[in-house]
């Protein structure tokens, strides 16, 4: 039976090629409408280049319409270092700054030495290395004293370190703590005391503050004990302790107005500090290891001091930052300059502003050296023409756009359409666009109302927007800055608003309704109903084609049942006949 689907096999007919053909003359509208479907395409991609060219020429458009631009301002240092800015109300001049003192910052300073004696006694053979509490941790190694190497491990005292020392040296060197001053002193008989050498590798040395001096004795340059910064503050070696706490050991102190809150029993000296800097105090608090005190510093320059506020017995006084424990103020300075030779002026910032000297929407920031120099301040044009070039370039690429997907041409008798050719609407905007940005703005000077009275016109060979005059826009952007601001910028009818009404009937406010909107609409519609029109054609065409196929075999077996009929009757009449014979 399969071999009867075989075209003509029996009929003699090619009734498959028949079939294809009648199939295909049948789809030939549904050919109509998928090149229909591609040409709407085209369409959308075309119409697609126009939002997006639209959407540039409004963004360029929006640069220009904003608030202080062609008021703008530029300022120059002749020096270098110099940081200068100047405001739209800054008066375009020259300004010579000479600075005499730059600003600082005022320090409040704890008391030095602030940690307590490593030992109250002369018998230093119990204090252990690592746990003498010197601001510098000691380390293990060796350290060289009269070119005499000497050994040390942390858990040896201080006692066997002096004991060392003589050891290694014959004798010559002795060494001894004072309790009442906290200083250590190495004593040679023969001559000067030599320390160091390159190949040491502790630090006990540097640990005591023991440096040459070129005499036979050298005595530590500061005391020697120290606070601990990392420890508890119940365990900090201060030199007071801190009652003004509650019976958790929580207690607080104001610094500039704000409360700072501490715990002796869980809050290290860092901690605190942390606190400190993180708070609205508007101070840096730091602990300087040299010197063994706490050290607190304006974040703002000038001469200002500190507010610090505790209860008797606080932390304040046990780290030395009361005036009755030792504390001083280091006074900031303010910055002391001039400007055009004029009287000497004050600062308590090294950014002077307008409210330091006195002209309108200028700064200047002084660099970290005294100095002078001569501050130019002069109309902004250059950041007001890269944006008005950008917008010449916008509505130049729309323009050309539109013309390029509208025109029609011919060519040796063969006319050519293109894309939107016969979309009239899109056609009509590159000349609603034109008038938009040349019609006279009304209200304004009749000198300064078009866009050719500050240089700017179309090129006379197209439509394309050029520059003609760079002399003339860059007279009108240094002296009339307002009026040509008025120009693009005026309510309603200036260039800004003009353009964008145009903008929001042809593409709508956000770019996705508007003339252009409707009609990506109506062609996606039309392209989704010819797709579904494509669709059902196919599938009536397949049951068509299953229709002729199941006819054409129900005759090629017809055909073939008669053709055995016909020869069995021919074989039988032939058989009949030579019997006769």
């Amino acid at each position: 039976m399969s071999s009867l689907q075989l075209s003509g096999l029996a009929s003699g007919f090619d009734w498959k090629t028949f079939v294809d053909q009648m199939i295909g003359l049948e789809r030939s509208s549904g050919g109509r409408m998928e090149a229909e479907i591609a040409t709407n395409q085209m369409k959308l991609t075309a119409l697609s280049g126009v939002e997006t060219r639209i959407g540039d020429l409004r963004k360029a458009m929006a640069a220009l319409d904003v608030d202080g631009l062609f008021e703008g301002r530029s300022a120059t240092s002749s020096a270098t270092g110099w940081s200068v800015s100047a405001g739209s109300t800054a008066s375009p001049g020259t300004y010579a700054f000479n600075v005499t003192q730059r600003a600082t910052a005022a320090a409040w300073k704890g008391a030095a030495g602030l940690g307590a004696s490593i030992t109250d006694s002369a018998d230093v053979s119990g204090v252990t290395l690592a746990s003498m509490g010197t601001a510098l941790a000691p380390t293990a190694g060796v350290f060289t004293v009269n070119g005499a190497r000497v050994t040390v491990a942390l858990g040896d005292s201080l006692q066997d370190v002096f004991d060392n020392i003589s050891t290694a040296t014959s004798g010559d060197v002795t060494a001894a703590y004072d309790p009442g001053t906290d200083k250590v002193t190495l004593t040679s008989g023969s001559g000067p005391v030599v320390l160091g050498s390159a190949t040491d590798t502790s630090n006990f040395l540097q640990a005591l503050r023991l440096s040459n001096n070129g005499a036979a004795s050298t005595t530590s340059s500061a005391a020697l004990g120290a606070i601990s910064p990392t420890a508890t503050l119940s365990g900090a070696r201060l030199p007071a302790a801190i009652t003004a706490v509650d019976g958790s050991g929580a207690g607080s102190f104001t610094l500039n107005g704000v409360s700072i809150a501490y715990n002796v029993n869980t809050d290290s000296l860092n901690q605190v500090m942390a606190r400190i800097n993180a708070s609205s105090a508007g101070v840096t608090a730091s602990y300087d290891a040299a010197e063994d005190r706490v050290v607190l510093l304006n974040r703002t320059t000038g001469d200002v001091g500190f507010a610090l506020s505790e209860a008797p017995g606080g932390l304040l006084g046990a780290l030395g930052l009361t005036t009755t424990a030792g504390a001083s103020l280091e006074r900031g300075k303010n910055a002391q300059f001039t400007v055009n030779g004029g009287p000497v002026l004050s600062s308590a910032s090294n950014t002077l502003d307008e409210k330091a000297h006195g002209v309108s929407g200028l700064s200047v920031t002084a660099p970290e050296a005294s100095g002078a120099t001569t501050v130019t301040v002069a109309a902004d044009t250059g950041s007001v023409r890269t944006k008005i070039d950008a917008f010449i370039g916008a509505f130049n690429s729309l323009q050309s756009y539109i013309d390029n997907q509208t025109k029609v041409t011919s060519s040796n008798g063969k006319v050519t359409a293109a894309t939107l050719a016969g979309n009239r609407e899109i056609q009509n905007w590159t000349g609603q666009l034109r008038n938009a940005v040349f019609a006279s703005v009304p209200g304004l000077s009749a000198t300064l109302s078009r866009l050719d009275h500050i240089g700017i016109d179309f090129s006379g060979t197209d439509a394309n927007l050029v520059v003609k005059s760079a002399s003339k826009l860059e007279t009108a952007l240094k002296e009339r800055p307002s009026e040509v601001s008025a120009f693009f910028r005026q309510s309603t009818t200036g260039m800004a608003d003009r353009l964008e009404a145009l903008f929001t009937s042809y593409v709508g406010a956000f770019g996705t309704s508007g003339l252009l909107g409707g009609q990506r609409t109506a062609l996606t519609k039309t392209n989704a109903s010819l797709t579904q029109q494509i669709a059902d054609l196919d599938r009536r065409l397949e049951q068509r084609r299953s229709q002729l196929e199941t006819s054409f075999i129900a005759m090629e077996q017809a055909q073939s049942t008669i053709q055995q009929m016909q020869s069995q009757l021919t074989n039988a009449f032939s058989v009949g006949t030579t019997s006769k014979k």
